[in-house]
């Protein structure tokens, strides 16, 4: 039996926010936890958020976009919603799983020039990073 913590991280689409948090959370936490990212519906995984993180030194290349619904068997110790609508849809976790909230805005609906929607993107990940961050101090260190 692992002694591995199990993570999840949900949002709306599995493509930005929780794909941001989802690549942190594994660097931050290696082998002290198993993480996961889902969505209540799967958009695939943006290329500017594999593109910002790889500006950070995150490759999230390999993720892949899942349903929460595959992953209804983990037995979680944290869900982590990124999102309000994720948050206000979420389906119903065990007890023994902390929840915790933080609703980051959406990059993907960003709007400009290239170099805006990048800027955009790249704030969000430093947000979702400073999160990443605590969340590891609060509850793995």
């Amino acid at each position: 039996m692992s002694d591995k913590k199990n993570v999840l991280v949900l949002c709306t689409g599995n493509s930005c926010r929780s794909q941001l948090m989802h690549g942190y959370l594994a660097k931050y936490l290696g082998d002290q936890a198993n993480v996961y990212s889902a969505g209540i519906e799967t958009h695939g995984v943006n290329p500017k958020a594999i593109e910002v993180m790889r500006e950070d030194g995150v490759d999230i290349s390999h993720h892949t976009s899942n349903h929460v619904d595959e992953y209804a068997a983990v037995p979680f110790d944290y869900v982590i919603t990124v999102c309000d609508n994720a948050r206000e849809a979420c389906p119903v976790f065990p007890s023994s799983a902390t929840m915790l909230h933080h609703n980051f805005p959406d990059p993907a609906k960003a709007t400009g020039t290239p170099d805006k929607i990048l800027d955009q993107f790249r704030a969000v990940r430093e947000q979702v990073k400073t999160y990443a961050q605590a969340f590891m101090r609060q509850y793995f260190r």
